[in-house]
């Protein structure tokens, strides 16, 4: 029976509310027994919202070869050298990982100069993130860091029972100076993305080391380094030198990006070997799995992969920034493999629209920047469909001109 006829007939809807309403009744218990269980931080936390499967897109959407530019992956695929070494370790599942990641731990630090004590591993660099939280922050304390930044900051904090103190950007950079002045004496954690995650802009040495100096001890600086690999014609600091001062400070890199393990989930922390074994207090001894250890050793002798990636990358961006700009469009400077596009509309609207023509793009609503999304840099007939669907969503003429 439809919901007409039900109106049409008082006795049966009748008969079916009561029918029902105890159901009801049971179920708003169940939600409010289960609300009493968890913290009011935790009720106001907004669960991440996973995209979905690309086949299940496209048979939603009746498209074929989507298009994904919306994640900051790696477009080239994985370290065929990490491939190889993860399809050799497949006979050995049977068995726990490795806890303490001896091998990627020894092999990273020679890398770095480092000593394998001052080195975490991650299950991915958000777990460190994670880490750090449970670590250093207590219920009440404060947690500083700008905004917009990497969205998983204010959650891990939020869900700890921190409390949050924003900073917006100046000019789309870091404003390091309102940053040192909202550190207060109940501020534990300090994160600080470099470069930072929606804009791509850089913090200079020099400029990085005068903010630290004069941060006081009792801040534990979190230093996301997630995009460190695509920076091109910039100086960085070296970690070797910033581990070396009275800076409390904890560097993330991740294997997910320049590497292509997005899929194995493997990142590390650089910091003084106090902190490493406060962080290894909390972490869980297999939390990087046998696959993961493996691919982001061989990924790490992969020379070759990691330069054609950084290459690739260099070269979609100067290319799609071109192209962009000769449709009128406004391209933000980048030195990450993903970059800001500044529309005249939304960019849910912009967003939903490409999803359509099967491109996938990141509307930065959730940002705080309406007005705005975000690609990352694709292969070329990858970012040639992406020009193509945006210049039809838009109304604008591609290619235009000679776009070869």
């Amino acid at each position: 029976m439809n919901p007409v006829q039900l109106k049409n007939d008082p006795e049966r809807l009748e008969r079916l509310l009561l029918f029902v309403q105890p159901y009801f009744i049971k179920q708003a218990e169940l939600i409010c027994m289960f609300k009493e269980l968890v913290s009011k931080e935790l009720l106001s936390l907004t669960p991440y919202p996973p995209g979905k499967p690309l086949e299940e897109l496209e048979r939603e959407l009746g498209v074929s070869g989507a298009v994904k530019l919306a994640s900051n992956e790696n477009p080239l695929g994985p370290s065929p050298k990490a491939v190889a070494a993860v399809t050799a370790a497949l006979p050995n599942l049977h068995r726990y990982p490795d806890g303490r990641g001896y091998y990627l731990k020894k092999a990273l630090a020679e890398r770095l100069g480092l000593s394998m004590s001052q080195v975490v591993l991650g299950n991915g660099s958000n777990e460190i993130i994670e880490l750090s939280v449970r670590t250093f922050l207590r219920p009440g304390d404060e947690a500083v860091f700008s905004d917009p930044t990497f969205l998983v900051y204010s959650k891990v904090v939020q869900g700890a029972g921190g409390l949050i103190k924003r900073v917006p950007l100046k000019g789309f950079r870091h404003d390091l100076p309102g940053l040192a002045e909202t550190v207060g004496d109940r501020t534990r954690l300090l994160f600080l993305d470099n470069p930072n995650n929606p804009t791509g802009s850089l913090i200079a040495p020099d400029d990085l080391k005068s903010f630290l100096a004069d941060l006081p001890p009792r801040t534990v600086v979190v230093l996301d380094e997630a995009y460190r690999d695509f920076v091109r014609n910039q100086p960085l600091i070296d970690p070797q030198e910033l581990l070396a001062g009275n800076n409390p400070i904890i560097m993330l890199r991740t294997f997910s990006k320049a590497y292509g393990l997005a899929g194995l989930r493997v990142g590390y922390g650089l910091a003084p070997a106090e902190l490493v074994d406060y962080l290894d207090r909390v972490r869980q001894p297999f939390n990087v799995g046998t696959l993961a250890q493996v691919g982001a050793l061989a990924a790490l002798d992969d020379e070759e992969f990691y330069q054609k990636t950084r290459e690739a990358t260099w070269s979609g961006l100067a290319w799609l920034q071109e192209q962009l700009k000769r449709l009128g469009l406004k391209c933000h400077p980048t030195q990450t493999n993903f970059f800001l596009i500044e529309l005249d509309r939304t960019a849910d609207s912009v967003a939903e629209a490409m999803l359509r023509e099967g491109v996938i793009v990141r509307s930065m609503k959730s940002y705080g920047l309406i007005n705005f999304i975000r690609i990352n840099v694709g292969l070329p007939e990858e970012n040639r469909r992406f020009l193509s669907a945006l210049a039809k969503v838009l109304g604008l003429a591609w290619p235009p001109g000679n776009a070869s």
